[in-house]
């Protein structure tokens, strides 16, 4: 029958890495991430998602010495070398991810640290199986002490990208707890809900599964599983020195339209977690729901979204403006 060619054609396979990376060492994290890619890809995955600041390093349990008022040199020193592990896009490391996206044939989406200048962002990078760099999203509200050390995205970065497996965005670990934000990645008729994360609560599947249903869309959750040991010496964390201390432990998933875990979750332990699955599902669930569609009410409720960059510095004359290029 015509329709079972096309339900065939709709079904591939989707990766989430759950691993830690080489954190604060920029160029060991790039081997460990394209030993993984192809791990992934041996699998048959066409989508690879790592966990959120994968490159290179999510410094779970430190304070970088801040506290009201005061800032300590040792802080100082920290931020430092944490900034020296950043990535800069364009840059080497971008060319390098571009490069294992090619050579593995997938749709690869990763959590990395970027720097601009002096400021830090929580940024979600995107390369399809050519190894074209798609684009970019900037994690807009960094959470609690992340402000110390992380700037705030702004609305120039809510991508959703038409690729070869189906349209492709990410929202950053505690960004799924704004509702505008979710509905404004519904509204791009996002399919594939990339949410890369360090939240390893058991409560963090109820809001996985929720995005799920309400956007009527496939979320992919990956999580870090890391210890002390995957820290340089010097990092001493709130949790203890011990090397087989667990800082973040895992809970990547994989959950359908319906809001079914399909893989996963996953603690305690490294891993990737597949799963196969078939966009046509989408299209079925939003039969009885779609949230910007039939079941909206936009004579009531109506959001507006501000897709502007907000620089702060602009240059030019009465005649003109321009600001340097993000």
């Amino acid at each position: 029958m015509p329709w079972l060619d096309s339900i065939a054609m709709s079904v591939f396979r989707v990766a989430a890495i759950q691993d830690a990376p080489v954190a604060f060492d920029r160029d060991a994290t790039l081997a460990k991430v394209r030993a993984l890619t192809a791990e992934a890809a041996r699998t048959g995955a066409k989508l690879v998602l790592f966990p959120e600041a994968f490159l290179s390093g999510y410094p779970k349990g430190v304070t970088f010495g801040a506290h009201v008022g005061s800032r300590s040199n040792e802080g100082r020193r920290q931020f430092q070398a944490y900034w020296d592990s950043a990535v800069d896009i364009p840059g080497a490391a971008c060319d390098e991810l571009a490069a294992i996206a090619r050579e593995h044939a997938v749709l690869l989406v990763i959590g990395v640290i970027e720097r601009e200048g002096g400021t830090l962002y929580c940024t979600v990078l995107f390369f399809d199986q050519n190894g074209t760099r798609l684009g970019k999203h900037r994690k807009l509200m960094p959470t609690a002490m992340e402000r110390i050390i992380w700037g705030a995205g702004d609305g120039s970065t809510l991508p959703v990208f038409e690729t070869g497996v189906g349209r492709v965005g990410a929202v950053i670990c505690w960004e799924n707890y704004m509702p505008l934000l979710r509905a404004a990645m519904y509204g791009k008729n996002i399919q594939l809900y990339c949410a890369p994360t360090v939240d390893d609560r058991e409560v963090w599947q109820s809001t996985m599964r929720h995005i799920a249903v309400e956007g009527r869309c496939f979320v992919l959750n990956a999580c870090q599983f890391a210890r002390r040991q995957d820290f340089p010496d010097h990092f001493v964390p709130m949790q203890g020195a011990a090397g087989d201390t667990v800082l973040i432990r895992g809970g990547s998933s994989i959950v359908s339209p319906l809001g079914e875990v399909i893989a996963g979750p996953l603690y305690g332990q490294s891993g990737i977690v597949t799963a196969d699955i078939d966009l046509d599902e989408i299209i079925q669930g939003k039969f009885d729901l779609d949230v910007v569609g039939h079941y909206a009410r936009p004579d009531i409720f109506r959001l507006e979204v501000n897709e502007q960059p907000s620089p702060p510095v602009v240059y030019g004359g009465p005649d003109r403006r321009w600001s340097a290029p993000k």
